[in-house]
């Protein structure tokens, strides 16, 4: 049987050590031994990179270092990934100020992945953005992605 293929934003790599949030942070961690077990095809992108890089020490290093805890393949930045993060923000998935976003989005369709696992429910994880992403997707002809939180991964897991 194939193996999902994810696409992690760099909310679930920060949330390893959100003490702030220990239910999120636990299911994280659930979450990332899956990964380290092999059981899903993980992708990031350059700008997940990018954004721990503006992190503050020590997250920086510790985010970094949970990455190498795992196998990855990092997805490029093409004129197709852009072209469609700038559909998302035409269609109106999301607002210019969420341009990240919308390229997370992009990195993720664009590389053919089967799921974003995301905690940031108030640009990504929503059914709004979700059901804008489809739109764009068809409109555009690439096939619907799924966009969950790591709790809704691991719940299926079990």
């Amino acid at each position: 049987m194939r193996k999902l293929k994810l696409y992690l934003d760099t909310s679930v790599i920060s949330h390893l050590f959100a003490d702030d949030t220990p239910d999120k942070m636990k299911d994280t961690n659930k979450l990332w031994k899956e990964l380290a077990e092999g059981n899903y095809e993980v992708y990031i992108s350059p700008l997940v990179i990018d954004e721990i890089r503006a992190c503050d020490e020590p997250k920086r290093s510790q985010m970094l270092e949970k990455l190498e805890q795992i196998q990855y393949e990092s997805l490029e930045l093409s004129g197709a990934v852009s072209h469609l993060a700038e559909e998302y923000l035409n269609g109106g998935v999301l607002k210019e100020k969420s341009r990240a976003d919308c390229l997370h989005i992009a990195f993720a369709v664009v590389g053919n992945c089967d799921i974003i696992v995301s905690w940031n429910f108030k640009h990504l994880v929503n059914y709004k953005t979700i059901n804008k992403v489809k739109i764009v997707n068809a409109i555009n002809h690439y096939r619907e992605i799924s966009i969950i939180s790591p709790t809704m991964l691991i719940e299926e897991v079990d």
